[in-house]
């Protein structure tokens, strides 16, 4: 059993930063995109029957659900220390949550966010996550979620780089349940009654519980709520039919057939929203001034804001160039581009990754460090070094953008 001790000597060890292992999630109803460095031959590592493995996943106390087959650890992230012992994200979080998070956050829930890039060749299917009025009722979480489309991982777009997002304005609930009554006729017609919006790289959306969406083919950073609960409300995806039970797995059994109360999940106004774009689009903002950053060889915009469950800013070092930036809360990164050092580590973004190997491009930032400040230094003459850093709920730093409801 891991100890606060261990977890000290690891956070020493790192002065106050720890780093993480990859954390692959394979999704058995969609195709993989092929742009999240996972090298080919492993896309299928699980087994062909669990799916393609189209996730990542950053620094999570969550295991994925992924139904019967799911592996032990499946969407748990693993601390690597230096001295080449491991242990689990979530049992640090457990035994030693202050130590990593802070006071604060503890008193928010603890580590309340999933974080992942996603990656399909297509479109995910037309899908709500329950709210806490309805996922607790299988104890579980609801889910607000929000997208940034980065850069570095879009070069490509694949085959469909739009997303269904709510309902068209005047759609009824009886539109939507005719179409669960439709389900085992082909496909139900659901995307008929909402509208794509284009995905642009370099920008986000915000998508609270209760509303549809059916995210595209663009590489997706998606920092949420820890949770794993959804409703598929889509019966027929690119000729790929869509089982029930991925319409019903976050229902409790009795109302599995009562499409009355499978569409009372739905958050209507919101779905219905005429301004539904300029309700939850999420253009990057500067933390700062823009010259101030521009002079001291760094820019950095927040891409995930309006919320109080997570937050998320975007990192570039120019080359050659050092920071050292403070932040009020713990943090995850992810590093999308370049090379360099963070804090004490070597930081790089792999051109490719073996199933199982280590990486040097994710790490997680304890409160006490981040509040301290972290130097980042961008060791190339030539390339930016870009990072993303999640941050979980209630992070002071974000709260003036927060939006009003």
């Amino acid at each position: 059993m891991l100890t606060q001790a261990q977890v000290h000597d690891a956070i020493g060890d790192g002065a106050g930063i720890l780093r993480l292992e990859p954390n692959w999630v394979p999704r058995s109803f969609m195709i993989p995109g092929r742009r999240l460095k996972l090298h080919p031959e492993d896309l299928y590592a699980y087994g062909a029957h669990r799916g393609g493995i189209n996730e990542r996943w950053f620094a999570s106390v969550t295991r994925a659900a992924n139904g019967p087959d799911t592996t032990e650890f499946e969407g748990l992230s693993f601390v690597r220390h230096a001295n080449g012992s491991r242990f689990l994200f979530k049992e640090a979080v457990e035994v030693a949550g202050d130590q990593l998070l802070g006071s604060a956050m503890a008193r928010e829930g603890g580590w309340n966010l999933l974080c992942k890039f996603f990656d399909n060749m297509g479109p995910i299917p037309h899908h709500m996550h329950q709210s806490d009025e309805f996922a607790k009722l299988v104890g579980q979480k609801g889910k607000p979620e929000a997208y940034y489309f980065p850069r570095q991982y879009n070069q490509i777009e694949n085959n469909f780089p739009y997303t269904f997002m709510g309902l068209e304005p005047g759609t009824t609930k009886d539109d939507v349940r005719q179409c669960l009554a439709n389900w085992n006729k082909g496909d139900n017609g659901i995307v008929n009654h909402s509208r794509a919006y284009r995905l642009i790289p370099g920008e986000g959306w915000q998508i609270d519980p209760g509303v549809l969406h059916a995210p595209g083919s663009l590489v997706t950073y998606e920092p949420q709520v820890a949770s794993d609960v959804f409703a598929m409300f889509q019966s027929l995806v690119e000729g790929r039919v869509v089982d029930w039970s991925l319409m019903t797995k976050d229902v409790l059994p009795e109302y599995h057939g009562d499409l009355d109360y499978l569409t009372g999940m739905l958050d209507w106004d919101a779905n219905v929203n005429e301004r539904f774009g300029e309700a939850n689009k999420c253009s990057p903002k500067p933390v700062r001034g823009v010259k101030e950053m521009q002079d001291a060889g760094y820019r950095e915009n927040w891409i995930t804001y309006g919320t109080g469950h997570y937050s998320a800013k975007e990192l570039t070092v120019y080359p050659g160039r050092a920071v050292t930036l403070r932040d009020a809360d713990a943090y995850g990164i992810i590093v999308t581009q370049g090379i360099g050092k963070f804090g004490i580590y070597d930081v790089f973004t792999p051109s490719m990754i073996r199933f199982g190997e280590m990486t040097q491009d994710e790490l997680f930032v304890t409160a006490g460090a981040a509040m301290a400040g972290v130097r980042v230094v961008n060791t190339s003459d030539s390339e930016p070094l870009v990072i993303l850093k999640h941050f979980g709920p209630g992070n002071p730093d974000a709260e003036p953008l927060r939006r009003k409801k």
